[in-house]
């Protein structure tokens, strides 16, 4: 949540409406491939609509053709759930064009908000009622209550990483690697003019410790922070584009473990006095700086400084005016690595203090500190984690939370009592939420709601515990109502260390036969950061799964120790030898499948993507009784071929653990190939390079093992768009013909 002085609340509307597609009546019938993922000519999802604050009284819902209101709470002589009409499309294309501004089509466009050309509406609301419109040439404020057109700004063309502060309505922006800033009166500058080489105003570090921008406006917008990235000494990896007559080669800068790092540094731009100032680091060779985040009066500004190694982390505050250290607040150290993720975040009403997120008790929790740096209190406990913070509500002083107090699978709102840390459980108690505050005093909040058996549901609420208050705004329909579709079963089972307990998810098929003996096949990812098994709808199991699932397959996915919401000891226990302990966790997954009377211990196949695709040609490899068949997307091979940030926290370098580097080199283990081995790469895969699937392949045919292998030309690390059916069916026609 952004505090922004006396305006009331800031929204950015960018995402269409995701309405379920050709709901009918439908003949009882299997969902097929198109229905069921993205990029599908038919492709089905949950009913939604696309709500923002209006202050801290109602919400305005995004329509194609209008923009329509309902009071929240009672207020402003309105009744709570009295709708009305904002703006429709029609007024807002007749403002644009007395200005010759351009036309919208809706109010929706699939492009994000930095999209060079995207037409894209958004709403940008205050204490007067603007609303922020982005066409593919201009930003435009709209007053839509007196149906005026207060201002524009013209978008730059071919700019990308845009950066748009409400305050001040200065946007800051790159093409290619330098970056740009046109004031609010359309004036553009150039802030860096930097070699290729060097990157500025874009994420840095591989997008890891909660990195996703590259640039920061202080409050008011009168300051920008942003990365300098020097990775001119990283070693330039070739991938080749195809689409050429003769294939050009397209290089990316990709620093493999235990190899040279690129350097940042922070920084800070002043539009009135152009002048820029970079923050007095030292050297910044193996170090990262990250969780940038601004004091409220813009005099200082603080970072998250972490070593190479990632177990020693500083909170150091600089001086936004010289770019001096003002003082290391405090510092957290971990034998194994301290993984800092989210920036300090100051209390509305009180700019000596702050909240900063930990995980030193083993969960990520909430402490309070002053600006001294001292610890005043720990606000949250638990063998639960807050999963993030939402915002505030700064009538009753409580922060609200998202966190998995009630359960690992779940995402629940709580308040949190900053005096005396007491918590209240805001909205249901299951499913999987997610809050959107009200305005500047956060009194209500927008809650999305999904659960195994509910798609979606939007409700208002009220953030204080003591005032029940609630509206529904929509219920969706099952966007698969009148097809015949799998059982899903949830459950636990001990991990192989005998004591932890892990979740998993059992989809079956639709006529499911307890007489029958069936395949199997496990769906794995395995790695940090990613949890498979959810109490969301349906469990979280995905398109292709259910799609299985109808072709008479039994799917099963297993979050092993290592993934995502148990806790840190849940987390590292993996440290060093990424891929060991997983693969222990995952054969108890297939243990307890071979034991159920209906599965067929013969006919047992795996398959995953990214680490998933790591761990499906280790399970091949570590256990061929065991996994007949398997399809592996993206993999890691060999994890000194991964990159330095990700790669480095999790097995050191490989200089430092040659040991751990070897037990995780699958090259290692060609030989052991005795089932049916599908490897699918993407040709300008810069996350996990082509270099892993080609080694491995090579290290096969030199062990006189026989893989099959499938490249996908012009896509990353993953497959996208209407290409990504092509990449389910060819999986399935593998486990079909194989399985």
């Amino acid at each position: 949540m952004k505090i922004i002085g006396k305006w009331m609340g800031i929204v950015l509307l960018v995402l269409p409406t995701l309405f379920a597609t050709n709901i009918m009546a439908q003949d009882s019938k299997k969902p097929t491939l198109e229905d069921l993922l993205p990029g599908g000519e038919t492709y089905r999802f949950a009913e939604n609509k696309w709500y923002q604050w209006y202050g801290d009284a109602a919400c305005l819902e995004l329509g194609i053709d209008s923009i329509k209101g309902t009071w929240a709470v009672n207020g402003l002589g309105a009744k709570a759930g009295k709708e009305f009409t904002a703006i429709t499309l029609e007024e807002a294309n007749k403002l644009l064009a007395e200005k010759e501004l351009g036309k919208l089509q809706n109010f929706y466009s699939a492009k994000a908000i930095n999209a060079p050309h995207g037409a894209v509406a958004g709403i940008l609301l205050q204490i007067d009622p603007l609303l922020l419109l982005n066409t593919s040439k201009h930003r435009i404020l709209i007053d839509w209550k007196k149906k005026e057109l207060i201002w524009s700004q013209p978008r730059p063309a071919q700019a990308a990483n845009e950066d748009w502060n409400e305050v001040s309505r200065h946007l800051a922006y790159t093409l290619d690697n330098n970056l740009y800033v046109m004031t609010r009166d359309g004036q553009t500058r150039q802030i860096t003019a930097e070699p290729e080489g060097i990157v500025c105003g874009q994420s840095v570090h591989r997008n890891e410790f909660g990195i996703s921008k590259g640039t920061y406006w202080s409050p008011k917008g009168d300051l920008l922070a942003f990365y300098r990235m020097d990775e001119s000494m990283v070693t330039q990896y070739p991938l080749v584009d195809i689409t050429a007559r003769v294939g050009e080669l397209n290089n990316v800068r990709y620093p493999m473990a235990g190899m040279t790092s690129h350097k940042v540094t922070v920084g800070i731009y002043n539009p009135e006095t152009q002048k820029t100032i970079y923050l007095n680091t030292g050297d910044p060779t193996d170090r990262y700086f990250t969780n940038i985040s601004w004091a409220p009066d813009a005099r200082s500004l603080y970072l998250i400084e972490l070593n190479r190694d990632q177990n020693h982390a500083k909170l150091c505050q600089y001086n936004a005016g010289t770019g001096e250290l003002m003082g290391t607040l405090f510092e957290e150290t971990h034998p194994k690595y301290v993984e800092p993720q989210h920036p300090i975040i100051f209390l509305p009403w009180d700019n000596s203090k702050f909240i900063y997120q930990s995980q030193r008790d083993g969960f990520n929790h909430l402490y309070l500190y002053n600006v001294k740096g001292e610890l005043l209190k720990q606000l949250t406990q638990g063998e639960w984690l807050v999963q993030q913070i939402v915002g505030f509500n700064q009538q009753t002083r409580q922060v609200i939370i998202q966190s998995t107090e009630i359960s690992p699978l779940q995402s629940n709102i709580y308040s949190v009592s900053l005096k005396d840390g007491k918590r209240s459980l805001l909205g249901d108690s299951e499913g999987i939420h997610s809050a959107q505050l009200s305005g500047l005093m956060g009194t209500h909040f927008i809650d999305r709601m999904s659960s195994p058996a509910c798609p979606r549901s939007i409700k208002l609420l009220s953030t204080n515990p003591k005032k029940h208050q609630e509206y529904t705004l929509l219920t969706a329909k099952d966007p698969f109502e009148g097809f015949t579709m799998p059982s899903i079963e949830t459950g636990t089972i001990k991990a192989a260390d005998g004591v932890t307990d892990l979740y998993y998810r059992l989809v079956k098929p639709a006529d499911f036969d307890p007489a029958k003996k069936y395949p199997a096949i496990i769906y794995v990812y395995g790695g940090p950061h990613a949890q498979m098994v959810t109490g969301g709808w349906q469990n979280k199991a995905r398109g292709w799964d259910i799609y299985m699932a109808g072709k008479g397959y039994i799917m099963f996915t297993l979050d092993n120790r290592g993934s995502e919401n148990r806790g840190l000891e849940f987390e590292n226990v993996t440290f060093r030898n990424l891929g060991i302990e997983e693969g222990k966790d995952q054969v108890k997954g297939a243990e307890f499948l071979k034991a159920l009377p209906y599965v067929d211990a013969n006919r047992i196949g795996v398959h995953g993507w990214s680490f998933g695709g790591h761990m499906t040609t280790a399970l091949m490899l570590r256990y061929p009784e065991i996994f007949k068949v398997g399809v592996a997307g993206g993999p890691v091979i060999d994890w000194s071929y991964y990159e330095i940030m990700y790669g480095e926290r999790y097995m050191d370098t490989p200089q430092s653990n040659p040991e751990g580097y070897k037990n995780g080199n699958l090259k290692n283990l060609a030989g052991n190939l005795k089932g049916h081995l599908l490897l699918i790469h993407d040709d300008h895969d810069d996350t996990c390079v082509p270099q892993h699937t080609l080694s491995f392949i090579k290290a096969c045919v030199d062990a006189r093992t026989y893989p099959d292998l499938f490249i996908y030309p012009g896509h990353k690390h993953n497959v996208i768009g209407r290409d990504r059916v092509h990449l389910h069916e060819k999986i399935t026609r593998y486990f079909e013909d194989n399985l």
